[in-house]
């Protein structure tokens, strides 16, 4: 797969899950969801914070002959972050525009630096385009946790 297809996959995942979250309730997205668990809202404030981890990985692991990476503490920035005090259409709008930003970095990606091996903090070794699908996945498996059950509320 080209970094243009994979950019191309992020903005229709996107563009298709948008309206849903849009069409949530403040009341929704703030709803507990079991003891330990995330607010919705809180949810997709760690879509942004590792949009924001992955978009140095995206445009700073093509440059090098191999990439090693950290990792980082999800729920240190989502307390710093403070989803659960900020609006929904904020964050919704800052999940979108972020994305599509991050889209650009993807297509920018010359084809022969999509196999460049890079590491994440002490984990296996992975191609730079396995880490571009495997945020999208990444992305689709939390949007799938913000939606579910919602209709009940």
């Amino acid at each position: 797969m080209t970094g243009a297809a994979i950019a191309d996959e992020l903005r229709t995942t996107v563009a298709t899950y948008l309206p849903r979250l849009q069409a949530l309730s403040d009341a929704q997205v703030m709803a507990s969801r079991g003891p330990g668990k995330w607010l919705r809202v809180e949810i997709l404030g760690h879509l942004i914070d590792s949009a924001v981890n992955n978009q140095q990985r995206f445009v700073l692991a093509p440059q090098r002959a191999s990439f090693e990476g950290p990792t980082y503490d999800q729920e240190h920035w989502v307390r710093v972050h403070a989803y659960r005090t900020r609006s929904w259409s904020e964050i919704v709008e800052l999940w979108t525009v972020f994305n599509l930003h991050l889209a650009h970095a993807m297509a920018a990606v010359p084809d022969d630096r999509l196999s460049m091996p890079c590491t994440i903090g002490n984990n296996s070794a992975e191609t730079l385009e396995w880490l571009m699908q495997d945020y999208i996945r990444h992305m689709r498996h939390h949007l799938a946790q913000i939606l579910e059950d919602t209709s009940q509320q």
